[in-house]
């Protein structure tokens, strides 16, 4: 990446997510298998928005199916972000690791 992500967007987001679960009384639940679990489900709620669109349908999303994805990406990014926090690892460091791997597994042909 060129430019460095700001550390504090997401740690804003880990304490603003700990804060609301703890409101309601919320991290009982909250174990890494539930969120997991709950990860999994919000992503395939992702997949049900495309399931039986064709290729060029799935890159033209009317404005109630663009709300709808967003809405989906928001849940995705809330749990994956607290199954993260659980082993206080950083999804944006994780991602930024992993495309250095990939970067490396991957090369760009010359």
């Amino acid at each position: 990446m060129s430019q460095p992500l700001d550390p504090g967007v997401m740690s804003e987001l880990r304490k603003a997510l700990k804060e609301f679960s703890k409101e309601r009384n919320w991290p009982k639940f909250h174990t890494p298998k539930n969120l997991s679990m709950a990860l999994s489900v919000e992503v395939a709620e992702i997949v049900e928005i495309f399931q039986w669109l064709d290729a060029e349908q799935s890159q033209q999303l009317n404005q109630k199916q663009k709300s709808h994805l967003a809405q989906e990406v928001g849940d995705v990014m809330i749990y994956l972000t607290m199954l993260a926090d659980k082993y206080d690892l950083d999804p944006i460091e994780c991602a930024q690791q992993k495309m250095t791997i990939n970067a490396i597994k991957y090369p760009v042909e010359s």
